[in-house]
């Protein structure tokens, strides 16, 4: 077989005839039987396979047609290790994370969905000559023989997990189906269409059958467009014992949007899942992915996150729509007096600024709208983010991704050595990541990063409770940016909820519509460090920090009620 790696001293070959060997002819002798044995067992070299085990494969049920999963099972080994282990042993590449590429279309054209599926086979990419597969299954010569001749060329093969393998047969057969992830503009929730995609979850007969349904399709695109023009920033799909509830998080609240029959809940998964390239036979352990829809000539980002629940797999999606957000300090709420002095802070060639907040506080949009007033022509910004949540001109964005290695510390790294002017780090959650950014604003670099507290002056004793020294936070912190985000009274209702004596289609009968932040602005002067350096409590440091003149959070919310832009309530539901 041409360019397959397939040998007839390979392992992957002659341990499929081994699993056969008693049943197509009788032995000439015991000890030649043996002899065969012994040789097939050193040619699984490191992964340690015995003769008397092969011996015992031809009366192991599944052995004919799986011969490999009987051999893992045997050994007790990990399909991972054990993979790349044979993979070295017979030359052969190792992809743990194999990428679908167009090229391979051929292969899902002529080679049919139930031989791929059964035999654990995927094709990657083709560069016309030859098609690169992947498989999970390397002990299968007359399989691959097979694949050869449907395709009508040679192939290549590639040693693969199950579970990525069975990915790439999902993801190239739902292509070739024309299953496009593109939402249709006048999409709009019909009781017909929840009732059609109820009816195709009776009549699917497998997972990957149930995610490519129209009726299903078109449900799930529902679902994304009604949360979309809601402007929700998330959506949650939770599988209760009774029904099934989605809801929609509408700046910063929760609010039910609509409840299908909860034999629904499979189909919407299960769609969900394919579109981010996810392991629909896995409904057991937690899975996290992304994929992108669009909206005419507007890009989503879709982060998905799934966890097994008592009444199913309950999923989140957080919708990342980067052409409806406004990247200014003036649109965000800032004030221009602070907006000034944060501006004069930014220019200083080395030091760190922190921006604080708890989850969904906006954090990373204010720094971003601080990076887009500074001069990125002269001065090479960088950012390593988790995820990275809006693409700019002129800087160079890194996504963290632990599976490949790359971390914030180690990703940190890395763009010290891309000689840096200014540098954010998507957020500071552990000592070594602190101590790498800390040590970046003290050589030279300026550092923008992310912290979770409750308030500017908090920051110091946060840094120092992960492990900063104190000498280090004082020399190298210029300023904190506190923040929290509050409701903006509807401009269409005036937060009356009604316009001509009906529900206010701008805020949804809610009263707001969008939000607004709120900021308190702790400069660190020569007294705050003297504090630092003595390690006194957040407590003191806070109000050292209002006799030298911070205006904390509550202070700028009310402001913003006397300019009507957010409401008493609302602030103290924030602050409380």
């Amino acid at each position: 077989m041409s360019d397959s790696g397939i040998d007839k001293d390979h392992p992957r070959a002659s341990g499929a005839r081994a699993a056969r060997a008693n049943g197509a002819s009788a032995p000439a002798s015991a000890a030649s039987d043996d002899d065969k044995h012994k040789r097939v067992a050193e040619l699984f070299g490191p992964l340690g396979v015995r003769a008397d085990q092969l011996r015992a494969l031809a009366s192991t049920p599944g052995a004919d047609e799986e011969p490999w999963d009987v051999i893992l099972s045997t050994l007790g080994a990990d399909e991972h290790s054990a993979l790349k282990t044979l993979a070295e042993r017979c030359g052969l590449p190792f992809e743990p994370e194999p990428k679908l590429s167009d090229t391979a279309e051929r292969f899902y054209e002529l080679v049919p969905p139930s031989a791929a599926r059964r035999h654990q086979i995927a094709g990657i990419t083709s560069d016309g000559k030859t098609m690169t597969v992947a498989t999970a299954q390397p002990m299968q010569p007359e399989v691959f023989q097979m694949v050869e001749r449907l395709l009508d060329m040679p192939i290549r093969l590639v040693l693969s997990p199950r579970a990525q393998t069975g990915n790439l047969i999902n993801r190239g057969y739902e292509q070739r189906q024309d299953l496009v992830t593109e939402i249709v503009e006048d999409l709009s929730f019909d009781e017909s269409a929840i009732e059609s995609a109820a009816g195709s979850v009776s009549r699917a007969t497998d997972l990957l059958q149930l995610a490519r349904q129209t009726p299903v399709i078109r449900l799930v695109n529902m679902i994304l467009f009604e949360a979309l023009r809601l402007r929700a920033s998330d959506i949650h799909i939770h599988p209760l014992e009774d029904k099934l509830a989605i809801r929609f998080r509408v700046d910063g609240m929760l609010v039910d949007a609509f409840s299908p029959p909860l034999s629904l809940a499979p189909a919407i998964s299960s769609r969900i899942k394919v579109m981010a390239e996810l392991d629909i036979a896995n409904r057991h352990s937690p899975q996290d992915g992304q994929t992108t829809v669009r909206i005419g000539s507007r890009k989503i980002d879709v982060r998905i996150s799934c966890v097994p629940t008592i009444f199913g797999e309950r999923l989140v999606l957080r919708l990342l729509d980067q052409s409806q957000t406004q990247l200014s300090l003036d649109s965000l709420g800032m004030i221009p007096g602070m907006q000034a002095e944060l501006m004069d802070i930014m220019d200083h060639p080395t030091g760190m600024i922190l921006v604080t907040g708890p989850t969904g506080s906006g954090k990373t949009t204010t720094l971003y709208a601080a990076i887009e007033r500074i001069d990125r022509a002269s001065r090479n910004v960088m950012t390593i983010e988790d995820p990275v949540e809006y693409h700019m001109d002129n800087i160079g964005q890194v996504q963290v991704n632990p599976k490949r290695g790359v971390t914030f510390a180690s990703g940190l790294r890395s763009l010290l050595r891309q000689d840096p002017d200014v540098i954010l780090v998507g957020e500071i959650r552990d000592q070594e990541t602190a101590q790498l950014a800390i040590q970046a604003a003290l050589t030279g670099h300026l550092v923008l990063a992310t912290l979770h507290t409750n308030d500017a002056p908090s920051a110091i004793s946060r840094l120092q409770d992960i492990g900063v020294e104190p000498y280090l936070i004082s020399s190298a912190l210029l300023c904190v940016l506190g923040q929290r985000l509050l409701r903006r009274i509807c401009p269409e209702c005036a937060g009356a909820r009604e316009v001509a004596g009906e529900r206010c289609d701008k805020c949804l009968g809610t009263g707001f519509s969008g939000r607004i932040a709120i900021y308190e602005l702790m400069k660190v002067t020569d007294d705050i460090r003297r504090m630092t350096m003595a390690s006194e409590d957040a407590i003191s440091i806070r109000d050292l920090a209002l006799k030298e003149g911070m205006q904390p959070m509550i202070e700028d919310g009310k402001q913003k009620i006397v300019r009507n832009l957010t409401t008493d309530t609302e602030l103290h539901r924030v602050l409380h």
